[in-house]
């Protein structure tokens, strides 16, 4: 599986990670909402049709694989990972087969941030990322956890004087103290 600490070795040398991140687990609600729905229509099913082995096998069968996908889009979710760090925009995945998509901060031309009623219950939100006329493989990134933190540290990152902002830890020094 793809640990935390396996991330960095996708970093270069001269990069610095700034924020490492996953999905908020209100992603989770999804999937338990689908699952305990589909668990539902099994027993309700299953108590309807007439007594038999072969419709108490394939109840059993069909509980069986509800549970085993929930647990593979559990550990997945758990694994994945956002990572910004002062060149780039990283998200890595994968339980067998690691992905990892990435977008150079140099190529970001805009920025949007969205947050929905739920986004606001519950603390998530929504952040697009532009580059110049291309779809980028992390243009839209969701159910993203603080938004409000990664959103002003990744516009610090794009939009900020170079080397000089509070995400990279140097702030620029005031004009008088210079």
């Amino acid at each position: 599986m793809l640990a935390p600490r396996e991330i960095d070795e996708y970093l270069l040398p001269t990069e610095r990670r700034v924020i490492r991140v996953r999905q908020h687990w209100a992603v989770m609600l999804n999937h338990v909402t689908s699952t305990a729905l589909f668990l539902l229509v099994v027993v309700i099913s299953e108590r309807l049709l007439p007594d038999s082995v072969l419709i108490d096998n394939l109840a059993f069968y069909l509980a069986l694989v509800a549970v085993l996908r929930f647990t593979v889009l559990t550990i997945l979710w758990w694994i994945e990972r956002i990572v910004i760090t002062d060149k780039r925009v990283m998200l890595a995945q994968g339980i067998i087969t690691h992905n990892v998509g990435m977008m150079p901060l140099g190529k970001v031309t805009d920025l949007t941030f969205r947050r929905s009623l739920s986004g606001r219950l519950f603390g998530y939100g929504t952040i697009v990322v532009e580059s110049a006329g291309q779809i980028q493989a992390l243009n839209r990134i969701d159910y993203l956890p603080r938004p409000e933190e990664i959103y002003e540290a990744l516009s610090e990152l794009v939009f900020g004087e170079k080397g000089k902002t509070r995400a990279t830890g140097m702030l620029a020094r005031p004009r008088w103290r210079r």
